[in-house]
């Protein structure tokens, strides 16, 4: 595993953590095939029953290394893409995996931080966090899905408007604004966000999974063909030993023992 991302395994949480803390995780070529070689990994893995994407010291990510990005900027065209398509592939993954993923913002999320952590299932923020797209600052359009996410989460006029103006967004206007789900303070952080990501590693993950499947696909398909795709997703999810043992559990008024299976 390379240095730039480190992983951390307690029960079914993984943490990932992005590692380059004196360049506040800035995202570069390394980070990227680092974290989407960790991401598909987790994805894949049965024991896995959460992920939470996090950075290292004072910083969630600063987005693209702006001093790796001067190095060519006479031969930007192809060295952007190139750099695009590693963060395009790891959002995707981020979309794409079978299982809850969290957002652990705990410092400045700008640019493609900004967009990974949007590309999460759910996101929490130390009260000292702060989100902006930044891309404007040195002359770029947005990347990463941020025109994306960020148009269906706010409207495309509030997502202008922090495009627009640089705006930077505090942890709990995040939060208001329905781009953060909780705020914690700095010191309470790390034990709340692993509380929270210990309760959904102990859910039924199958059923997460097949709802992050329908909320992927829910504003992009008529409400017949999502019926039809729930339909489905729900008897298959009936066949499942976490119904099982739901159902035991309800009916026995205890708390339910999932296994993700």
């Amino acid at each position: 595993m390379s240095e730039v991302v480190q992983v951390e395994r307690n029960g079914g949480v993984a943490t990932v953590r992005m590692n380059r803390p004196d360049r506040l995780n800035a995202y570069n070529p390394e980070m990227g095939k680092a974290l989407l070689s960790t991401v598909s990994e987790a994805s894949v893995d049965p024991s896995v029953r959460c992920v939470v994407l996090t950075g290292e010291g004072r910083a969630f990510s600063a987005g693209g290394d702006v001093e790796f990005m001067a190095a060519f900027r006479e031969e930007g065209h192809g060295k952007f893409l190139e750099l695009a398509i590693l963060l395009h592939a790891l959002i995707a993954s981020l979309r794409k995996a079978p299982k809850p993923v969290i957002a652990a913002v705990n410092g400045v999320a700008a640019g493609a931080g900004f967009s990974m952590a949007l590309a999460c299932d759910v996101a929490v923020a130390t009260a000292s966090a702060r989100f902006t797209l930044g891309y404007q600052n040195i002359g770029l359009s947005p990347d990463g899905g941020m025109t994306f996410f960020l148009a269906r989460a706010l409207g495309t006029q509030r997502a202008m408007e922090m495009t627009l103006f640089s705006k930077v967004l505090s942890a709990e206007r995040a939060a208001a604004w329905g781009l953060v789900q909780q705020v914690f303070p700095d010191a309470e952080f790390a034990a709340q966000t692993a509380a929270i990501a210990g309760r959904i590693a102990a859910g039924p993950t199958l059923a997460y999974a097949r709802a992050k499947e329908l909320y992927n696909r829910a504003l992009s398909q008529p409400l017949e063909t999502q019926l039809e795709e729930e339909r489905q997703s729900i008897a298959r999810s009936g066949t499942t030993h976490d119904f099982r043992e739901g159902v035991r559990a309800f009916l026995e008024k205890r708390p339910a023992r999932y296994e993700g299976r």
